[in-house]
């Protein structure tokens, strides 16, 4: 039997922004002493972090044997990792973590784990099968809704005393484009095709037209519609942003995706064409994009998702200026597409049963390195 620590653990719970995890993890005290930080300092490994700010976060984790992370907040390179010498159990959310150098954990001797969200789903019956759309689909839908229907411009508008400005967009007929066909873009298309009645455009570097099909059928769509059309039409990148209304970013950030959308891309969408990215900032040009808004070269971009996060406080995304004197309609979130109550609080649960079992040497869940 495995001997518990005659010391309590030091565990370090990061970015915890609206104060839930604490109540998660209290059942192991007194045995695991538990410290909330609920702001985040600057990315360790972006280039336009301070070096003092670097050292501050060093200085925030040395003493900590355990730190829970949330996914793509906290990043954990190899050069973090070496400073951390008492780091022993590294927690984050999902099972897949680009910001964590899981060779050098291993290197180093830290074993980190995920967690799935679905740990334990106390607000669904056991016997009930969850239906319909993921958190982060659901809140794609939400963007291009309410970027459409002008939703957040209008709410501010009416409460600083004004009226009607502008007109809002019908869906209807309208082309969807999705910039990657996984899960999350074959959810977007199948409901804006089904209940907006879009046609949908895809495009991808790997994607084919046969591909496609099967993803339409997996969704319950025909292959081909009434008019003989593919469902899920596959079109090369440069007719994906020259026909559609909506082009949606739906692509896993890599060294080779970084920079996909690019000027050239952006410079081809209609002046009456919106921009959603809800998947990562840096997939798009963000200098290129900013240009297109200010010049109000498209109609609009609905956007949770950006190069650093969260925001400067000097950001030139932190304006109310947007849709006004020129430039295009700015619809924005802070990173809200998997930040659903009950989600995040079974992460939290999730990790804190994998501090548990590792504190009394059980056999971890969820091991990524």
């Amino acid at each position: 039997m495995a001997l518990i620590p005659p010391t309590p653990i030091r565990l370090a719970i990061l970015d915890d922004y609206q104060g839930i995890a604490q109540s998660r993890f209290a059942h192991l005290e007194p045995g695991v002493e538990i410290t909330v930080f609920r702001d985040t300092l600057l990315s360790f490994n972006h280039p336009s972090t301070p070096d003092n700010v670097k050292q501050e976060l060093v200085d925030r984790l040395k003493p900590f044997t355990v730190i829970s992370t949330m996914r793509e907040r906290t990043p954990f390179p190899g050069t973090l990792l070496e400073k951390l010498p008492n780091l022993r159990l590294l927690l984050t959310t999902g099972m897949r973590n680009a910001s964590i150098d899981l060779e050098a954990a291993k290197r180093l001797g830290i074993r980190v784990t995920g967690s799935t969200g679905q740990w334990p789903r106390s607000d669904v019956e056991p016997t009930k099968k969850l239906r319909g759309l993921d958190s982060t689909s659901e809140h794609t839908i939400a963007l291009i809704l309410g970027i459409a229907h002008r939703l957040a411009s209008d709410d501010l508008e009416v409460k600083t005393g004004g009226w009607e400005t502008g007109f809002t967009i019908g869906l209807n007929g309208k082309v969807f484009g999705a910039v990657g066909l996984g899960r999350l873009g074959v959810n977007a298309a199948r409901i804006l095709y089904q209940i907006f009645g879009m046609r949908v455009l895809a495009w991808s570097t790997s994607l084919t037209q046969e591909v496609a099909d099967e993803k339409a059928k997996a969704a319950g769509l025909p292959v081909e519609d009434e008019d003989g059309e593919k469902v899920f039409k596959v079109v090369s990148k440069e007719e994906l942003f020259k026909q559609s209304d909506i082009v949606s970013i739906h692509y896993v950030l890599s060294e080779r995706s970084r920079g996909i959308v690019g000027h050239a891309d952006l410079s081809l969408m209609k002046k009456s064409a919106f921009l959603i990215n809800i998947s990562r900032g840096p997939l798009v040009d963000e200098e290129a994009l900013l240009n297109v808004l200010e010049r109000g070269a498209i109609r609009g971009a609905a956007l949770d998702v950006f190069n650093i996060e969260p925001l400067p406080k000097d950001s030139p995304w932190r304006t109310q200026k947007w849709g006004r004197e020129g430039r295009s309609q700015l619809l924005l979130t802070p990173h809200m597409g998997y930040v659903e109550e009950g989600i995040m609080g079974r992460f939290y649960e999730e990790q804190a049963e994998i501090t548990r079992r590792w504190r009394l040497g059980e056999e971890l869940m969820n091991i990524m390195a």
